[in-house]
């Protein structure tokens, strides 16, 4: 009979993320502050900001399906993060994780979707179009990075992914499909580079008529999702928690914090991409390398 996974479990994935999301916060507040050479406040006084700010309603939006929308992105990125072994037992050790995150990715699309058609307005639902199309562009590319990992491994339960890892990373030896994801995964938070659903050329896209309560649970879901993002690439590319001297939960929490440093030090450093050329460069260029990658671990595997 399998072992049960201890009540505690779930809490802390939560806390865990929540403390990766607002340390991407916090980083993401100092870089902003250090570009435009003046303080941009702490992520805890924002918040308190937009707690006590009244919300702003357009007319004839659908509220429930916009807060649908609002509430499903934290929500999505905590169920995506259930099957990661963050230093021990994932709270659902699937026999199918790495298809279980795979999908709740795809979750994303509709938690931004339905942000920005329920606002009923221009610049919003442009985003929420943008989103999808952007989706669409990056899916093939990072579920065959996902894949990759999983057949190096001969399994799609994440924790044995991990351990599969004990005498070589996947990132050493499988160096494209970890490019791959870590290029996707930007994508799949619409973070940096590929935030054009957010972009300020269409006023904050899906989030443009966000405020208050509502704008503060988006950019926490936001946050949230890129610290799921970076803290998956540790058990499917990074060894999991393995490593000398130092207990595996804390070498899961280096790994996932440096992981989540480059992803945030994206946003400031690197230009953002159309959607139309991002589409050309996800089927003419990251479709084929995480092909390419994929057949040679078959091979080697195989």
């Amino acid at each position: 009979m399998p072992e049960m996974t201890p009540l505690w479990t779930p809490i802390a994935l939560i806390g865990a993320l929540a403390v990766l999301a607002w340390g991407a916060a916090a980083l993401d507040t100092a870089l902003t502050a250090g570009i435009r050479l003046r303080s941009a406040g702490d992520p805890f006084r924002e918040a308190a900001r937009l707690l006590v700010r009244q919300r702003r309603r357009t007319l004839l939006s659908d509220t429930l399906l916009m807060r649908a929308g609002v509430c499903g992105l934290p929500v999505v990125a905590v169920l995506a993060g259930i099957v990661l072994p963050l230093g021990g037992r994932p709270v659902a050790d699937l026999a199918v994780g790495v298809v279980w995150f795979n999908a709740m990715e795809v979750c994303v699309w509709g938690a931004f979707w339905l942000t920005g058609w329920g606002a009923n307005s221009l610049y919003p639902l442009i985003g929420g179009y943008r989103a999808v199309a952007q989706g669409l562009a990056y899916e093939l590319p990072h579920m065959f990075a996902l894949i990759t990992a999983a057949l190096g491994a001969g399994s799609l339960r994440v924790s044995e992914v991990a351990g599969a890892q004990r005498g070589l990373w996947f990132a050493v030896w499988m160096p494209v499909a970890f490019a791959v994801y870590l290029v996707s995964a930007l994508a799949m938070a619409f973070w940096g580079p590929m935030d054009r659903p957010t972009g300020s050329d269409i006023a904050g896209g899906v989030r443009a008529e966000l405020s208050g309560p509502d704008r503060l649970v988006f950019q926490a879901g936001r946050y949230t999702l890129l610290a799921v993002a970076a803290a998956a690439a540790v058990p499917l590319f990074l060894g999991g928690g393995a490593g000398p001297a130092l207990p595996p939960w804390l070498w899961t929490a280096l790994k996932s914090v440096a992981v989540l440093a480059v992803l945030v030090w994206a946003r400031h450093r690197l230009p953002a991409v159309r959607m139309d050329r991002f589409t050309w460069l996800s089927w003419l260029v990251l479709i084929p390398a995480a092909l390419l990658q994929m057949l040679v671990v078959g091979i080697v595997v195989l």
